[in-house]
C-alpha cells in the first residue's frame, strides 16, 4: 500500500504523527523553528504559510497542549471521518484551522493587539462543530467526568471561550481561535446535512 492509498483509508493517524514530529523539532532545533512557522499578526500578510503551519506546533513548555489535542484528535477524529470519508475530513480539519486563525488574526488586528498563537486547537473545534450537528446526541464526558450529550458539551465550550474574551477563564488561551474554529465547524456541518443529505444513524 503505498502513501496514496494510506491516505485515501484515513488521515487522522497521519496528522497526529506529523504534529508530534513537528513537536519534536520544536523541542530538539529550540525556539527558532518555532518563531519561524507560528501565527503571528506582524506576519499576516507577508508570511501566510504560517496559517497553516501554526496547526501542527504546540506549546514546546508544556506537555498537556499536545497531549490534550491530539487525544481529541485521535478519539473524534475516527468518528467524523468514519461518517464523511478521509478527505472530507482532511478539507474539514485544515479549513477550520485557516479560518479559526484569519479570524483570530482579523481580531487583534482590528484591536490594533500584536498576536502570536500555535496549536491545533481551532482544527480541533471545527472537527467538533461539525460533530455537534452530525452527532448531536452522542455521549462524552466533558472535563473526563461529567456525562451529558455532544450538543450541551458544545454550549459549555462554546460559553467558556466567550467569556474567555471578556478576562474570564483561563489566561493564555486563543479563545477567539477557538470561536471561528466552532462557528466554522457548525456551519459545515449543517451545510453537510441540508445541502449533502449527510446522516448518521446511532444507538443511544
Amino acid at each position: 500500500m503505498n502513501f496514496k492509498q494510506m491516505l485515501d483509508e484515513d488521515v487522522v493517524r497521519p496528522l497526529i504523527v506529523i504534529n508530534l514530529v513537528f513537536f519534536a523539532l520544536q523541542f530538539f532545533i529550540g525556539s527558532m523553528f518555532t518563531n519561524n512557522l507560528m501565527l503571528s499578526s506582524q506576519h499576516f500578510f507577508t508570511q501566510p504559510w504560517r496559517l497553516l503551519t501554526h496547526m501542527f506546533l504546540h506549546s514546546p513548555f508544556t506537555i498537556s497542549h499536545i497531549l490534550f489535542n491530539m487525544y481529541a484528535l485521535f478519539i473524534f477524529g475516527p468518528l467524523v471521518q468514519q461518517v464523511v470519508g478521509p478527505k472530507r475530513f482532511l478539507q474539514i480539519y485544515l479549513g477550520t484551522g485557516l479560518i479559526a486563525a484569519i479570524v483570530a488574526n482579523s481580531y487583534h488586528i482590528f484591536l490594533n493587539q500584536t498576536f502570536t498563537d500555535l496549536g491545533a486547537s481551532g482544527a480541533i473545534m471545527g472537527m467538533l462543530g461539525v460533530m455537534i450537528i452530525l452527532i448531536p446526541r452522542m455521549k462524552l464526558l466533558l472535563f473526563f467526568f461529567i456525562p451529558m450529550p455532544l450538543w450541551i458539551a458544545g454550549i459549555l465550550w462554546f460559553l467558556l471561550d466567550t467569556a474567555g474574551l471578556f478576562g474570564y477563564g483561563i489566561g493564555g488561551v486563543a479563545n477567539i481561535a477557538h470561536l471561528g474554529g466552532m462557528i466554522s465547524g457548525l456551519l459545515i456541518g449543517l451545510y453537510l446535512k441540508k445541502v449533502k443529505k449527510v446522516s448518521v444513524v446511532m444507538r443511544y
